[in-house]
């Protein structure tokens, strides 16, 4: 049995915590400790399951609260050189970061001892993003969060996986027709931004398989988005190349607060 549980998903934080009940997880840092000690007591989780923490990348809404979880659980933090180098240089992660920091390699398998782990880069503004695709428990479950288009190695490795994490962050008409700044709509759709919810469906269409049992869509966002837009373009996807209905499960991640502990499905 693998549990997935997302803390916060979006620019207001994010944080995902995976585990097989022996075993933990925690994808990147961006809420609180104090928050994650609350919900994960009333999950009935004990902090001392976390055996590690992977980061995406090194903006905030991922990493804000990166020194606190290492100053309190003291557990190893995998990024690449390059994305530890950049961590180093927020102020709050210097002192504790350098202790519990571990290098993995980009586009290479590392044996966690109770998990696989590659690390695979995706196109956005950071200094280095990072997806991941993780073998645990018998599954295999790959997230990408924060990126500007898909490639080919994310294409291929969510091809193999049984539950995708994927983002679905903007709508084009309300994105084009909102407040934000032109140049800031255009650091959003040029590549090396977000992830829109058509082009998120189209990447689904691609990556679907038939061990494929679980889609979360992820970093909608508050202002461009709803999740009833970002479902209904995922769903006609799956729809458009004849995949039977119930036979996936789709779920659009909430903002700010946590989404139930999902018990996922695979073959």
């Amino acid at each position: 049995m693998l549990r997935f549980m997302s803390l916060s998903s979006g620019s207001c934080g994010n944080c995902y915590y995976l585990s097989t009940g022996e075993h933990g997880l925690l994808i990147d840092a961006g809420v609180a400790f104090r928050r994650l000690r609350k919900v994960f007591t009333l999950n009935s989780i004990s902090p001392d399951s976390i055996d590690a923490i992977l980061v995406t990348h090194d903006h905030l809404d991922h990493v804000r609260h990166l020194g606190p979880y290492c100053e309190h659980l003291h557990k190893p933090v995998y990024t690449t050189d390059m994305l530890r180098r950049a961590l180093l240089r927020h102020g709050s992660m210097a002192e504790c970061l350098p202790s519990c920091s571990r290098i993995i390699e980009e586009g290479e398998w590392t044996d966690l001892g109770f998990a696989s782990v590659k690390a695979f880069v995706v196109p956005h503004d950071a200094t280095q993003t990072l997806g991941y695709a993780i073998v645990i428990g018998g599954h295999r479950f790959v997230i990408m969060t924060d990126l500007g288009r898909m490639t080919e190695e994310a294409l291929e490795l969510a091809s193999e996986a049984d539950t995708v994490v994927i983002e679905s962050n903007y709508d084009m008409d309300m994105l084009m027709g909102g407040r934000y700044t032109y140049e800031l709509k255009m650091r959003i759709v040029q590549g090396n931004g977000h992830l829109s919810n058509d082009e998120c469906a189209a990447a689904i269409a691609r990556f679907w398989h038939p061990g494929l049992r679980n889609i979360f869509l992820c970093h909608l966002s508050e202002n461009n988005n709803t999740p009833d837009l970002a479902f209904r373009a995922a769903s006609e996807a799956l729809d458009s190349i004849g995949v039977e209905k119930g036979s996936v499960s789709l779920r659009c991640l909430p903002r700010r607060v946590q989404s139930p502990v999902f018990t996922l499905q695979a073959d």
